[in-house]
């Protein structure tokens, strides 16, 4: 295996053909995502605007507001106790409300669910990347390797008939 052929890596070809994939989805860049139409609009809004703080304590100040009003009588009793109008009207506002959070919440629900797909490709892109770049980095370290062998033979080669007649005159100025 040389560096010159970077396709010739241990990768499976489904992994293979996923990368090639993923390096195209890349350079294309991935579809926008849909503009939220009036529906979706409108249900975040009332989605973002019923679960703040400003909301419960408005609607706490209007309940307040209505129970004091029809208690003390300071105005005629609309809503005598036990405030059945009340109770319909906030059974009214539940009766819309909660669909229509739902809605808000599904379409978060499937953005998120996008993000987590795409942060998943992405993982496995850098995975298989970085596979990659380890199998070129063993590669060119076996390259390596045999440059240097090849050195240390030739330089054997060439330091061989020096050293055996460097170890025959030792061995003969012993004896």
């Amino acid at each position: 295996m040389t560096l010159e052929h970077p396709d010739k890596v241990h990768l499976s070809p489904e992994d293979r053909k996923l990368l090639h994939d993923l390096r195209q989805q890349r350079r294309g860049r991935a579809k926008p995502a849909h503009k939220p139409g009036l529906g979706d609009r409108i249900a975040d809004k009332v989605a973002a605007t019923v679960g703040s703080w400003r909301f419960i304590i408005a609607q706490s100040a209007i309940l307040l507001l209505w129970i004091v009003l029809n208690v003390l009588a300071i105005i005629q009793h609309w809503d005598p106790y036990p405030f059945i109008l009340l109770n319909l009207i906030l059974s009214f506002q539940a009766a819309y409300t909660a669909p229509i959070i739902m809605m808000s919440q599904n379409r978060q629900a499937d953005i998120d669910r996008r993000r987590a797909e795409h942060d998943y490709k992405v993982n496995v892109k850098a995975e298989l990347e970085i596979e990659l770049l380890h199998h070129k980095i063993d590669m060119m370290r076996e390259q390596e390797i045999l440059r240097l062998l090849n050195v240390i033979q030739r330089l054997s080669a060439h330091l061989a008939p020096e050293v055996a007649t460097a170890v025959e005159g030792e061995s003969g100025a012993k004896a």
